[in-house]
C-alpha cells in the first residue's frame, strides 16, 4: 500500500513538472513571437489621417534600427508641413512603439506592413474612422 502511495505520488509530481514545463515554453515562446522581434519593421509608413478642420494630414514616418523616428505632418488643405525626429521605444510586449516627442502622439502598434496610431492611452482607435489610422509601409 506504502509503495501504491509513493508510486501515485511520484507519477503526479511527474505529470505536474510536465506541465508546469509546458505552460512556462508557451510563454516564453510567446513572448518572442512579438512585432519587435518577427517583423521587419524597419522602412518608411505613409497614409492619411484625419485633422479636425480640413480633408486630413498626410503622415510619413521612418522608423531606424538604431530606434530613432522622423516623421512629416502635411496638411492638405493647407500649406505648409511640420516635421519631427527623435527616439522611440518598445512597450514591454514588443508589439506597440512610443515615441519620444512631446508633440507628437506617442503610441502606435506595429502590424505586418503598417503602423496603427493609437489614441494617447494607448488604446486602438475605433469609430469610423478608425481604419484612417493606419499607415502603410512604403520601403
Amino acid at each position: 500500500m506504502l509503495k501504491k502511495n509513493i508510486f501515485h505520488f511520484a507519477l503526479m509530481v511527474l505529470f505536474f513538472t510536465a506541465a508546469m514545463s509546458a505552460c512556462v515554453s508557451t510563454r516564453l515562446a510567446d513572448m518572442s513571437h512579438n512585432s519587435r522581434d518577427s517583423l521587419d519593421w524597419e522602412g518608411r509608413y505613409t497614409g492619411r489621417i484625419p485633422s479636425a478642420s480640413g480633408s486630413g494630414i498626410d503622415v510619413q514616418i521612418t522608423l531606424r534600427s538604431d530606434l530613432t523616428f522622423s516623421l512629416v505632418y502635411d496638411y492638405v488643405d493647407r500649406q505648409g508641413f511640420w516635421t519631427g525626429m527623435g527616439t522611440f521605444s518598445w512597450d514591454e510586449t514588443g508589439n506597440i512603439i512610443i515615441l519620444k516627442h512631446p508633440d507628437l502622439p506617442p503610441y502606435y502598434k506595429v502590424e505586418e506592413g503598417r503602423l496603427r496610431q493609437l489614441d494617447l492611452e494607448g488604446n486602438i482607435i475605433t469609430g469610423n474612422l478608425a481604419d484612417m489610422y493606419v499607415l502603410k509601409k512604403v520601403e
